[in-house]
């Protein structure tokens, strides 16, 4: 079963990329997104089940409201940050699920995404967290309770 899946990214060749990536592994991109204001102005029923968000986003957005908003419109969706500024991102990670780190490999992204893709679809994950996504701690204490 392909996931749905929310790009936030304002930088028009990495979220090609994602997009790519995420297709090529079989999910479908629902809605990509390059700001706050877009991502409110997109119709509840894309219900994304997985979301890559950016931290820094065009309009002086943060990935952070995004990440907000997501939660309030679709809170079964998984959120991903993509960013180089892993650092920036609360300790509790702002009810965001993981990170992925700037510059990803495409191998990097797909071995998280496959990851994601048993944890979602029938969790908990069998293979082991790969080195290319960090789970929060709350969201890998869910996984871990099963």
């Amino acid at each position: 079963m392909p996931l749905n899946v929310l790009i936030v990214e304002d930088e028009a060749l990495l979220a090609m990329d994602l997009e790519s990536i995420v297709e090529d592994v079989g999910h479908r991109v629902v809605a990509s997104a390059v700001c706050l204001r877009e991502v409110q102005d997109l119709p509840d029923s894309i219900e994304p089940s997985l979301a890559f968000v950016d931290m820094h986003l065009a309009e002086g957005s943060t990935g952070l409201e995004v990440s907000a908003h997501i939660k309030a419109h679709w809170p079964d969706a998984i959120i991903v940050f993509v960013t180089a500024n892993v650092r920036k991102i609360p300790e509790g990670f702002a009810g965001a699920h993981g990170v992925v780190a700037k510059p990803f490999s495409r191998a990097g992204m797909i071995t998280a995404m496959r990851y994601l893709e048993e944890g979602i679809l029938d969790p908990p994950p069998v293979s082991p967290e790969p080195s290319s996504f960090h789970a929060s701690p709350a969201f890998a204490a869910t996984w871990a309770e099963h």
